[in-house]
């Protein structure tokens, strides 16, 4: 078993009980003791469990390290792809559409139907491949610096790039969305970018599954009332929800 389906099921384990110990986790996972205490030891440092004597607990909502992108990549992704879907039936003909960076933005390029028409401006090098050569899909990569793993495009170049473009819609990866911290990332760069995209385009929808639903990263981007509508897979809570409808911002989900 890789180390990221290791972390993703001891992550799906403490969701369903809260607390877990060590040597059961060693033996769900048919590894060492040790193998155990250094996953739990990378978890913690991403802020998504506490370590306690003998095993690990739940961890309250904290900035951390986002996960790899393989990590990412396999986890939630049912909850992306129904997030992608959704964010895909609000696309419209002749649209100029912005596709941001990370996993769920991935699954949003991959559920454009075939039949739409228009132009995609994108900072991510993997939805710019997810949609090259789409018929009557005009795509538009942005320039900047690439990031390992996401293939995320970011700096001065990117900002420029997005402050000349006026689009329609545009769907932003998040870092986490909170009732009282609003929508955060983990990568400063691509905060610049995410409030440009805010500043000049029509409807911004923040695509984001449940777990990142009270999760709060590094770095602010805007509070609740900045996206028009959050696409998620399931019903917030309702602090979240509260907060949501208090600022006049859509949720969409199934």
């Amino acid at each position: 078993m890789l180390p990221a389906q290791r972390h993703q099921r001891i992550i799906e384990t403490l969701g369903r009980k809260g607390t877990v110990r060590t040597e059961d986790l060693a033996a769900l996972l048919g590894v060492s003791h040790e193998t155990v205490r250094r996953d739990l030891a990378v978890l913690e440092r991403r802020a998504l469990l506490v370590r306690v004597h003998g095993g690990a607990t739940s961890a309250p909502s904290g900035t951390g390290e986002e996960l790899s992108y393989l990590e990412r990549s396999t986890s939630q992704s049912e909850a992306k792809a129904v997030i992608g879907g959704l964010a895909a039936g609000l696309l419209r003909p002749r649209q100029t559409v912005i596709i941001d960076v990370g996993t769920t933005a991935v699954h949003l390029a991959r559920a454009v139907p075939p039949s739409f028409r228009g132009v995609v401006a994108t900072c991510s090098l993997l939805v710019a491949a997810e949609l090259a050569g789409r018929p009557g899909v005009e795509v538009l990569v942005a320039g900047g610096r690439v990031r390992q793993g996401d293939l995320a495009v970011s700096n001065a170049r990117t900002v420029e790039f997005f402050e000349d473009l006026r689009a329609d819609v545009a769907f932003l990866g998040s870092g986490g969305v909170d009732a009282h911290a609003g929508l955060t990332d983990y990568f400063l760069d691509e905060v610049a970018t995410k409030r440009v995209i805010l500043a000049r385009t029509a409807r911004t929808y923040v695509l984001a599954d449940t777990e990142k639903h009270g999760r709060v990263a590094a770095y602010r981007v805007c509070g609740l009332d900045g996206p028009s509508g959050l696409v998620t897979d399931a019903e917030p809570s309702p602090a979240l929800a509260s907060a949501l409808v208090r600022v006049g911002t859509e949720v969409i989900c199934p």
